[in-house]
Order: C-alpha cells, then sequence, then structure tokens
C-alpha cells in the first residue's frame, strides 16, 4: 500500500473519530441547558460542602478585611427568585447581545447589498500570480468582516481564479479556507467577532472586578499582528507544500479551466456561482467607489467628534489614560453606521437598493438571520448569570490563580497553555460564542487575578480558536468547502481535505503561539489603552 494511501486512511479515521465524537454533542443550545442543569447540582453540593474564597478586591464593611465568599445554591429560594424575576434583565442584560445586533443592522445592509461580496472579488480579480496567494489570504482574513459572505463568495472564487491563472484550483480554495477561518480573528480592522467576544469577556471580568470595562478595540493591534505573522505561513504551506503535493491540475470534463465553475447552481446565500466567477461590472465598480466615498466621510465624522469643538467623544473631566474611554465605547455604534452607509452608498449605485424600504427590509432581514444567535444568546446569558449568581465562578477562580501563583509559571507560558487548550476543544465545539462562553468565566477573572489583562486572555482564546477550524469536520462550513473541492476532483474526500489543511493548522497555531508568548514578553499593548498586566501588577 502506498505512504500516501496509509496517511489519508490514518487520518481519515482519526478525523472520523472526531467527527463520531463531536456528533453525540448536543445542539450548542441544549449543550448549555445540560450545563446549566449541571451546574445547579454542583451549586448545591458546592453550598453542602461550605466551599468558600477570599474576595480580592471587596472589603467587609464589619470586618474591615477582604470578603469572604461562600458557594450559594442555586435551589435556594433567593436564585430560584432572581432566575424568574429577573430573565428579562438577565436576557437583555447580556453585553454580547447588545454590541452584535447594533453591528449586524449595520453589517447586514453591508452583506445583503452585495458590497462585502464585491469588495472580495475586486481585492483578488487581478492579483499578479507570482502574488496570487498573499492577495488571496490577506483578502480572506479581512473577509471575516463579511461573516458568511467570505465562505461563500470568496473560497470558490479563489478556486476559479487559480485554475484561470493555470495554478491548481484546490491550493487557491485551501489557501482562502485558511484565511476565513484558519486566520478567523485576523485582520486589520475589529469588527462582529470583537464586539461578541468582548461583551462575554466583560461578563466574566465582571465577576471579580466590576468596574472593568470592555473594549470593541481591545485586541486591535494583536490581530493586525495576526494578520501580519499568518499571512506569509498561508503564503508558504500553500507554495510550497499543498500545491507541490496537489500536483497538476487536469480538468475533468465539464469542469474545464475555462469553463470556470462547472456547473451553475445557486449558493447558500442566494449567490449564483457564475456571478461569483465574473468580472465586477461598472455599476459594481462605481458602488465600491460610492462605498468608499461614505466610509471615508463615517471615519471624518468619528475623527471631528474626537479633536472636533467640544468633544463629544473624549472626557476631559477624566484621568488622562481614561479620557478616551467615550471614543472606544463608541466603535460599535461607530462599526454599524459605518456598514450601514457603505452598503447603502454601494446598493443605491448598483441598483439592489432602491429606496428607503430596500434599506429597511435588509437591516429586517439581516435581524431575522440573528434568531439562532438570539436563543443561544438566551441560554448562554443565563449560564453565565446563573454562574456568578453561585459564587462558583469566583471560587474556582480564585483557588485556580492561587493554584497558578504556587506553581510560578511564566505568564507566557499560561497563555500558551490557555491557546492550546482552546485550540483542542475547538474539535468538538466548533462555535467561537459557546466556547468562550463556556471559558471565559473561569479563565479572565482567574488570569486577571494573576496580573493578566482580560484583553491578552481574550487574545490568546483567539488563536487557538482559529487555528484548528481548518480540520475538525464539525466545523459548520468544512462540508461546503468540500462540496467546493469536488466540484474541480471528483473523489476529493474528507480526508483529502483534512490532510490538505493540517499543514496550515499546525504552521497557524505554532505562529500563533510563539506572537502570543513573545507579544507577553515584550508588553505590546493589545490595542488602545490594553496593556498585557493590569496596570495595579
Amino acid at each position: 500500500m502506498r505512504a500516501d494511501t496509509i496517511n489519508a486512511t490514518g487520518n481519515s479515521r482519526f478525523l472520523g473519530w472526531i467527527e463520531r465524537a463531536g456528533n453525540k454533542l448536543p445542539d450548542p443550545v441544549f449543550l448549555f441547558l445540560y450545563l446549566i442543569a449541571g451546574l445547579i447540582l454542583l451549586s448545591v453540593f458546592g453550598a453542602a460542602m461550605n466551599w468558600s474564597a477570599v474576595h480580592p478586591t471587596e472589603i467587609d464593611p464589619e470586618t474591615g478585611a477582604n470578603k469572604i465568599v461562600a458557594a450559594t445554591s442555586l435551589l435556594s429560594a433567593e436564585n430560584i427568585r432572581k432566575l424568574w424575576v429577573e430573565m428579562p434583565k438577565t436576557f437583555t442584560g447580556f453585553h454580547p447581545l447588545g454590541y452584535v445586533l447594533v453591528v449586524m443592522l449595520g453589517a447586514g445592509v453591508a452583506e445583503k447589498s452585495g458590497l462585502f461580496g464585491a469588495a472580495m472579488r475586486a481585492g483578488v480579480a487581478n492579483a499578479p500570480t507570482y502574488l496570487l496567494t498573499p492577495i488571496v489570504a490577506l483578502v480572506a482574513m479581512m473577509g471575516n468582516l463579511a461573516a458568511d459572505a467570505a465562505y461563500v463568495v470568496l473560497i470558490p472564487l479563489a478556486g476559479v481564479i487559480y485554475a484561470a491563472a493555470g495554478r491548481h484550483p484546490i491550493a487557491g480554495i485551501a489557501a482562502a479556507f485558511a484565511g476565513v477561518s484558519g486566520g478567523f480573528s485576523a485582520n486589520l480592522f475589529p469588527g462582529q467577532l470583537d464586539a461578541l467576544l468582548f461583551g462575554i469577556t466583560q461578563s466574566a471580568a465582571n465577576t471579580v472586578f466590576p468596574d472593568w470595562q470592555a473594549n470593541i478595540a481591545g485586541n486591535w493591534y494583536f490581530i493586525i499582528g495576526m494578520t501580519v505573522v499568518f499571512l506569509p505561513v498561508i503564503w508558504y504551506v500553500t507554495d510550497k507544500i499543498v500545491e507541490p503535493r496537489l500536483g497538476t491540475y487536469r480538468a475533468e470534463g465539464v469542469q474545464a479551466i475555462a469553463a470556470g465553475m462547472p456547473t451553475a447552481k445557486v449558493d447558500a446565500r442566494g449567490v449564483s456561482e457564475s456571478e461569483i466567477s465574473q468580472p465586477l461590472s461598472s455599476d459594481q465598480r462605481m458602488g465600491l467607489r460610492h462605498a468608499g466615498l461614505a466610509t471615508l466621510a463615517v471615519v471624518a465624522l468619528w475623527v471631528f467628534m474626537t479633536l472636533g469643538p467640544d468633544t463629544p467623544l473624549i472626557d476631559e473631566t477624566a484621568t488622562p489614560e481614561a479620557q478616551l474611554t467615550p471614543f472606544y465605547q463608541s466603535l460599535v455604534a461607530g462599526f454599524m453606521i459605518l456598514f450601514l452607509l457603505a452598503g447603502w452608498a454601494y446598493g443605491r449605485a448598483t441598483g439592489i437598493i432602491k429606496n428607503h424600504r430596500d434599506l429597511v427590509r435588509m437591516m429586517s432581514d439581516s435581524m431575522a438571520d440573528m434568531a439562532y444567535f438570539l436563543v443561544l444568546a438566551f441560554v448562554i446569558a443565563h449560564f453565565v448569570a446563573m454562574f456568578g449568581w453561585s459564587n462558583l465562578g469566583l471560587i474556582t477562580a480564585v483557588h485556580g490563580a492561587d493554584g497558578l501563583n504556587a506553581l510560578a509559571l511564566p505568564a507566557p507560558l499560561l497563555l500558551i497553555l490557555v491557546v492550546l487548550f482552546t485550540a483542542a476543544l475547538n474539535l468538538f465545539i466548533g462555535s467561537a460564542s459557546a466556547k468562550w462562553a463556556l471559558l471565559a468565566p473561569v479563565l479572565v477573572p482567574m488570569l486577571m487575578l494573576l496580573g493578566v489583562s482580560a484583553e491578552m486572555t481574550t487574545a490568546a482564546y483567539r488563536v487557538g480558536d482559529g487555528a484548528t477550524n481548518i480540520i475538525t469536520p464539525l466545523m459548520v462550513y468544512f462540508p461546503l468547502i468540500l462540496v467546493f473541492c469536488q466540484r474541480w476532483v471528483k473523489d476529493f474526500g474528507i480526508g483529502s481535505l483534512a490532510a490538505t489543511m493540517i499543514p496550515y493548522s499546525v504552521g497557524l497555531l505554532l505562529i500563533g503561539m510563539a506572537l502570543v508568548g513573545a507579544w507577553v514578553v515584550a508588553e505590546i499593548p493589545l490595542g488602545p489603552s490594553a496593556p498585557v498586566y493590569l496596570p495595579t501588577r
């Protein structure tokens, strides 16, 4: 038996085990319902066993000493009453809910008007052959701002472009998939994912540090760093490892390169393959120009509100390090306005948005697309809240911090372990928000008690969350990518796709861990007013 057959078989068995194990997990909504049930039982046991910890920041007014926090049963009369009475408040007060819905009001218009898809097509359409891979990878990482559109537009388009350039289309699909999904958090600008993750981070941090406020730009410098280091990795793996292994592409039947895509089917977002592979029309190019002008106008407006008269986005009464807090907190609204106006400008220029009713319909449709997120957010909000009511999160964080402190592990090593643990968990739980909602209530306060900022812990999580996305069949778009590949190579299977993506996964994970370690050692700010260590360190 040939070596490549043995490797493919072994790889398929391993991935098959992951697929079978992961498929046994319930939907994330029910997963968190089961976790809530387990949390209730654990809280009853913890209260009976008198679990407790010394609160690191709160002072008991009666004794003048740090407050003793004890585990509280979630079946106590107070917590049962709180569950039912405060249910609307618990849901609507969940930080990621407001952040994500506000951003999506604008991002939905930018996506549904076709702006995101056209921008990605324009970014890679005329790329020189020798720069094709880095351009595809960069546009793919930037495409994360477009959420689903990056998967269903850019990835199949990359295959077409590579084939037209005389290169293997699977290599193009792999490079785009690695950028969109492996580099899931890498970008040059904060976006929807930042709003989602930092909302969860704030809920977790507030269990110990109630005054801590999330900043959507808290990882801005770090995600730029991820983009810079991920780009050469994807470039090298594609051109030096993946494409040579694939060999020369020979079109099969109707899959001739000149034909672009083999069929004219319509994908999950209603975009036909023939449309994806066509050059931009004059209306679309004009729409991109109008969208660019709208973007510049929004940026100019925010600069004016920050530096102009009365400086509404600067709190001149605050301490110097806190004066820009209103500006950072306004970025959620800023991105919503930017996406909204850019999408509207593009839609008007192309004729997709004919009047204000079309604009409102797109905004409404974007909220309809968030229906599943709303259901998931409801159960996650209650899991996070009940974790706080039981005091188990705080107790675990305090004792965990004490244990880690006793081990005297350096901060870079601790955060690299966070990356590795997240990457392993990602093989079974694909949802970034679900994993972070599960990990953040313990990891964030525990590392904050050791002096590591919440922004740094979030950044380490993001590295691990993306690296293994591209090798697990449980990733929601993995089957779609497989279909894209099979349109070029009919017998391309799950093992083939995983074997193709493993070099990317290993490379991104290694360079990501090196980035985390170097970032902590150099103590480079993760974003504006977002240090690696807490100021009290």
